[in-house]
């Protein structure tokens, strides 16, 4: 059994949220299985990536969220696959969805962007795909960095899908400005790539310098999420983390 995750709470000096990352394949798998993984997580936030971005994408988007027992906040496809869900427990204050600069012959990518408050912790959220081109991928974490910087608050995450590995130019970039949050305090399942597949640590949570990581990892073991239901939901793993965000 996989050692407990602190809960989602509100105290006057700070609340503790939970932040899913989780790329969903369009959800061209097993939708079912999905919302059972994020329900059985229990989050806040959910950083969606590859979200359905074509026909009836709002739609789907909707089913996803209603079925996961959540709300959609912004994204899908409007920032060109990332999507940011949140429980009732979140306040949106603002959200925002980014288009980054297209390489020729190279997929569009976007940025979900968001500012929540959770009693008098305000946290931005920024969920990203990035690029499987290299110069490409550096680039767009640059921008990411930029986007943090714009929502302009104290305490922020961004969560997503890197393409890139810890030893990675783009995964230390985020890491040299951001805390890490399986470094910081891994807990779970390190490797996010698909259970049979080569292992790498392709997915993260980041969080700014004031938050307090709690534990951050693959939630593989706990309650509600099985091997079966891993396999059948999308080709990743999701990172889960909880995050002590300090009040205003």
């Amino acid at each position: 059994m996989l050692a407990d995750l602190p809960e989602s709470s509100t105290e006057a000096d700070a609340s503790v949220v939970r932040v899913l990352s989780y790329n969903i394949r369009s959800l061209r798998d097993d939708e079912a299985a999905l919302a059972r993984i994020i329900r059985a997580c229990a989050p806040d936030v959910v950083c969606v990536q590859e979200a359905p971005r074509f026909f009836r994408w709002r739609k789907a988007a909707a089913r996803l969220a209603h079925a996961s027992e959540l709300v959609y906040a912004t994204g899908g496809g409007t920032a060109s696959g990332p999507m940011i869900l949140t429980s009732l427990r979140a306040h949106v204050e603002h959200a925002e969805d980014v288009l980054l600069p297209r390489t020729p012959r190279l997929h569009q990518r976007g940025l979900a962007t968001a500012v929540l408050r959770f009693g008098r912790a305000r946290l931005g959220v920024v969920s990203c795909h990035l690029s499987i081109d290299a110069d490409e991928r550096h680039d767009q974490g640059k921008l990411v960095l930029d986007r943090l910087a714009a929502l302009d608050v104290p305490h922020a995450v961004v969560a997503g899908d890197l393409n890139d590995r810890p030893d990675g130019r783009t995964f230390g970039l985020l890491a040299g400005h951001l805390q890490d949050g399986w470094a910081v305090r891994p807990w779970g399942r390190e490797h996010t790539t698909r259970l049979g597949d080569p292992l790498q640590r392709i997915d993260a949570v980041f969080a700014t310098k004031g938050v307090e990581v709690l534990g951050c990892g693959v939630p593989m073991g706990l309650p509600g999420v099985t091997e079966a239901d891993l396999r059948a939901a999308t080709d990743h793993l999701p990172v889960l983390a909880a995050l002590r965000v300090p009040a205003a």
